[in-house]
């Protein structure tokens, strides 16, 4: 029996259309950790329940719970997660190494939330806000990211890391919100190498239309 094995299962809280919630279902499998996972429905308002704002102020997922350590913030719960549990594949220890990954984790938080993800919450979730500029940021980031991969396995380099994890979601899912893939070959490769990882799980697709 591992030591993985003897550990008290991680918590998830998250909701089941998002792709910030994910990408931490998703790290925790590629890990092998054990975890559990607890649906907050967002269309309800669960997540703005006291009980819930106990947890988390912010009244945000996903949240983890791991022990006494309670976080929120996707990105940062890919940092905490690869620190504690992964290997220097996730996170590089070096200067360069961290920092590209960083680079990556705020084009997650950036271009990535505004284009892709932006678009998605348009037609999946009917958000009211500028389909052309949105589409235009997504497709600004898709650019540079074919270019960047066209010689390179994974976003830093032959092998995966939590900005692979970070972005690759809402990339999948670009489809949904009416931004189309075909263009970008060097990505649909990445996509389909992140799939092919051990333990890789994908997130549900929806119905256009479909309501948060």
């Amino acid at each position: 029996m591992t030591t993985r094995d003897l550990m008290k299962p991680i918590t998830l809280h998250r909701f089941n259309l998002s792709g910030h919630c994910h990408r931490i279902e998703l790290f925790l499998s590629l890990l092998e950790l054990p975890f559990s996972m607890v649906d907050v429905n967002l269309a309800k308002g669960e997540q703005n329940t006291a009980a819930f704002l106990q947890l988390i102020p912010f009244g945000q997922v996903p949240v983890i719970e791991d022990g006494d350590v309670v976080l929120a913030d996707s990105n940062a719960i890919l940092v905490y997660l690869a620190k504690k549990y992964g290997s220097e594949q996730w996170l590089p220890h070096t200067a360069l190494g961290a920092a590209h990954v960083e680079r990556w984790l705020a084009v997650a938080a950036g271009l990535l939330a505004f284009g892709p993800a932006g678009a998605r919450r348009i037609t999946v979730f009917g958000a009211k806000i500028n389909a052309d500029e949105v589409h235009g940021y997504a497709n600004e980031l898709l650019k540079v990211m074919d270019a960047e991969l066209r010689e390179k396995a994974f976003l830093l380099g032959a092998q995966p890391t939590i900005a692979d994890i970070a972005n690759y979601t809402y990339i999948a899912h670009a489809p949904e919100g009416n931004v189309s893939l075909t263009p970008y070959p060097n990505i649909r490769a990445w996509l389909a190498r992140i799939e092919s990882l051990p333990n890789f799980v994908p997130m549900q697709k929806t119905k256009i239309g479909c309501a948060a």
